[in-house]
């Protein structure tokens, strides 16, 4: 058979790490799908002194790849939006395949992309868009398609949980940890789409529709981040038995479909909760199989270059096959997506975490667990310490769980009191039971 021609557009950290895979892998690579797989052509801004493109075609021009006629799969892996899509949309429209690893891309546009895809009978494979190396795309489509997936929970963003663990294990400072990560190259100069969850929200969005035959809704996704985690909280949270972890959140519920992502508290009993540093693991709950957890690296070059050509390697397995007996893009038939309603984060339950800082004198703690109750909150645990030579001191509130427009009624109530002083720092906790 006939080699499959690849053009790859970019050659940054995940262009070069999937160039070298499909180099320096080639003869196992070839031995998977039954016929070799070549590099036709390279679009990118810049060479990278990691990968030797001796005799390839390289182009400053990423437009030509997608129009080059003897290219069958083009690799999209420019990152942004803009840009890409029309990338993206112009290869399908010439009738090539797609492989990418951007998850913006996909979460925002990803039902445009995916009826363009459907229509020329082209596959849009993104398996390295959603937590690197770790296959969870393929373990929702694929692995996991005999079940009814009741919810996922999962550290899906590198930085954040990198930051969480320095503040865990030694007690640091929030901002003196990000400093440190950006050192480091974990996080960008302009660090927002990783600690304030927008990177974790693209990748839920993708993985909800997944498990859920749902529509891509990235605009609905809850999305909340870590900035305002203290060391504080994170002491208490221990000495109740509870990590806080940065988590995605998908569950399916009687009322509807939550999706979202906020720092959370989970017990040091749950295998999520010992995830620690840059590193990714996705917890999933199917009605069959039970409690899956699959961990891994969640970013890098060799990682995400990994998931980039394992999708390269299916769709070359399937370049001979009738469109119609494919892997659908998100799991279910097209025309059998679910349009269950995303409920707002209102309306969802579970307990909470609160963090206060309180005069130490009678009457006060009578105040506030009168407003818990009158706005029907039961509370778990509570931890009240002095501090010497001050009158204030803090008081850690755990409750049951109880639904979001109560706890948000009750805070401000709480915050309204004269002997309470700033705000109420308020955590969700989640049992991932």
């Amino acid at each position: 058979m006939k080699p499959v021609k690849v053009g790859i557009c970019g050659l940054g950290t995940v262009g070069s790490g999937s160039f070298n895979i499909l180099r320096n892998n080639a003869e196992e690579i070839t031995r998977r799908v039954g016929r070799s797989i070549v590099i036709e052509q390279i679009g990118a801004r810049r060479d990278n002194d990691a990968c030797d493109t001796t005799g390839i075609n390289v182009t400053r021009d990423i437009f030509d790849v997608v129009n080059n006629p003897e290219i069958d799969i083009v690799l999209e892996l420019i990152g942004g939006t803009s840009v890409a899509k029309e990338l993206v949309l112009t290869a399908i429209e010439n009738g090539k395949h797609v492989v990418t690893a951007n998850k913006a891309l996909i979460a925002e546009h990803g039902n445009e992309i995916f009826a363009k895809a459907q229509e020329k009978g082209v596959i849009v494979a993104f398996e390295a868009a959603v937590a690197g190396g770790i296959p969870i795309i393929k373990q929702l489509r694929e692995g996991l398609s005999a079940n009814r997936i009741e919810w996922l929970a999962g550290i899906i963003n590198g930085t954040g949980n990198f930051i969480l663990t320095e503040m865990s294990q030694k007690g640091r400072e929030f901002e003196d940890v990000l400093a440190e990560a950006q050192a480091l190259g974990y996080a960008e100069a302009d660090p927002t789409f990783d600690i304030e969850g927008i990177d974790a929200a693209h990748k839920l969005t993708i993985l909800a529709s997944i498990a859920f035959g749902i529509p891509l809704q990235f605009e609905k996704t809850y999305t909340e981040g870590i900035s305002r985690i203290t060391s504080e909280d994170v002491a208490f949270a221990d000495d109740l038995g509870y990590a806080i972890k940065h988590l995605g959140i998908a569950r399916r519920s009687k009322m509807g479909i939550e999706l979202r992502v906020h720092p959370t508290l989970i017990s040091h009993k749950q295998l999520l909760a010992n995830v620690n540093g840059v590193m990714n693991a996705i917890m999933v709950q199917g009605d069959v199989v039970g409690p899956t957890l699959t961990y891994g690296a969640g970013a890098g070059a060799l990682p995400t270059g990994s998931s980039v050509i394992a999708d390269v390697i299916d769709v070359a397995r399937t370049l001979t096959a009738d469109p119609t007996n494919r892997v659908p893009h998100l799991a279910f038939q097209a025309d059998s997506l679910s349009h269950v309603q995303i409920l707002p984060v209102e309306e969802i339950e579970c307990g909470f975490f609160l963090n206060m800082t309180i005069k130490d004198r009678a009457g006060v703690l009578a105040n506030i667990t009168q407003i818990l109750s009158t706005n029907d909150i039961s509370i778990e645990s509570l931890i009240q310490r002095e501090r010497e030579g001050s009158e204030l001191v803090p008081l850690v509130v755990m409750t049951h769980d109880v639904k979001e427009k109560n706890m948000n009624a009750a805070i401000a109530a709480i915050e309204a009191l004269p002997d309470v002083a700033g705000t109420v720092q308020r955590i969700r906790v989640e049992n991932l039971a």
